[in-house]
């Protein structure tokens, strides 16, 4: 063999090898102690995250329990540290019947807050219009 054939060879193994990027996976825990103001609901949730940086794409399963009554809607908020609130970045559509399921291709703006962590999910019903649950994304 050549040099060449086994540079190409060489080269493509790595590149077979390397394979896709991997997704950054991130969860968040819902509650009411977690709204700006607090609230007394028992509701709790949980959401696992991936997002693969290179097409800007974020998946999400969000799954809740004992809200006060349906889902009215759910967000995304942002840009926002835990304990502040932000207006919506990213709707979680269905949102009505736990577990929810979904996705979104974000801008790059949305992207550099999601990854800096100033992303919170908010569950909204009726008898809490502005949130019952929320916790803020992390890695």
């Amino acid at each position: 063999m050549t040099k060449t054939t086994l540079a190409t060879l060489a080269f493509g193994a790595a590149v077979a090898l390397a394979g896709p990027a991997l997704a950054d996976k991130m969860k968040v825990t819902l509650d009411g102690k977690s709204q700006v103001p607090p609230n007394s609901s028992a509701a709790t949730g949980t959401a696992e995250l991936d997002y693969d940086p290179a097409s800007k794409k974020l998946t999400w399963k969000l799954t809740y329990t004992g809200l006060s009554g349906p889902a009215t809607m759910a967000h995304f908020h942002g840009p926002a540290e835990a304990g502040k609130n932000a207006g919506v970045a990213v709707a979680i559509p269905n949102a009505g019947t736990s577990p929810v399921s979904g996705s979104a291709t974000l801008t790059d703006a949305q992207a550099a807050d999601l990854v800096a962590g100033k992303y919170y999910i908010n569950i909204h019903t009726a008898a809490n219009p502005g949130g019952e649950i929320r916790g803020q994304v992390t890695k």
